[in-house]
């Protein structure tokens, strides 16, 4: 049985992974802050097939201890796949001059960093695998922008940089991809307290080449792609309903 570790598995895309790759008889290791989220998910999965983690992956002792445990429940099997999903949702930090130091380092930390502690962490049981992937969640955003969205921009934009030099620096042994989601509506993957199916409005759908907004699902199934994709490495995938290759004018 095959084993996947996914940061930001609380919620929304994350949450999506958990359950597509545990459908798909893999173990499942999920890390995130959310204690209450991640409780959620502990009763729908079973213990012996899942492990589910609270930790700050900001921080570098809180992953160092995530890895100590993670280590034990493996008892000396592999670690097949890692997901950085982990960030902070909202890209919106407001005007640039009114922007905080500690504000920006948290866009930064809850996306880029954690990146880079939870792969370092991860690289020895990844090791062990006969072959094995890494996926880092990136965004459109990481090559277009709205205004006021630097720090999340910038921190996808590391992440892009990132998953280029991991795939170099690792190959051939383990594969490095990265993600560009577009609009994903995660409202019926979040707890349950924060659930939602909103009723997006047509002009939404239908600014989409695909005729609709993207679901977590989506996202879950090329993760699975990228990780079987044996001759795919160092790549972002864009998975955004064609928005990022249409023109937009305003007449």
């Amino acid at each position: 049985m095959r084993t996947i570790l996914i940061t930001g598995a609380g919620n929304g895309i994350g949450r999506a992974i958990a359950m597509h790759f545990h459908g798909l008889d893999w173990r499942v290791i999920g890390l995130d802050r959310d204690a209450e989220a991640l409780a959620e998910l502990r009763d729908a999965l079973p213990r012996e097939t899942a492990l589910f983690l609270t930790a700050d992956i900001g921080r570098e002792g809180a992953v160092a201890s995530a890895f100590e445990r993670v280590e034990d429940w493996l008892d000396g099997d592999p670690l097949d796949c890692v997901v950085n999903n982990s960030g902070i949702a909202d890209p919106y930090a407001g005007p640039l001059e009114k922007l905080a130091l500690k504000d920006w380092q948290a866009w930064v930390d809850a996306s880029l960093t954690a990146a880079f502690l939870v792969t370092r962490s991860a690289l020895p049981l990844l090791r062990r695998a006969q072959t094995a992937s890494i996926v880092n969640m990136s965004s459109t955003r990481a090559v277009m922008s709205e205004p006021d969205t630097f720090a999340y921009a910038a921190a996808k934009g590391g992440l892009d940089a990132l998953t280029h030099s991991l795939a170099v620096s690792l190959g051939p042994k383990i594969r490095v991809n990265a993600i560009r989601p577009g609009w994903i509506e995660t409202g019926p993957w979040q707890k349950t307290g924060q659930r939602s199916n909103p009723d997006h409005r047509a002009k939404d759908r239908d600014q989409h080449p695909a005729g609709r907004i993207g679901r977590p699902e989506d996202i879950a199934q090329a993760v699975a792609y990228l990780h079987e994709a044996g001759f795919v490495t160092g790549q972002h995938l864009n998975i955004d309903g064609g928005m990022t290759v249409k023109m937009i004018y305003e007449h």
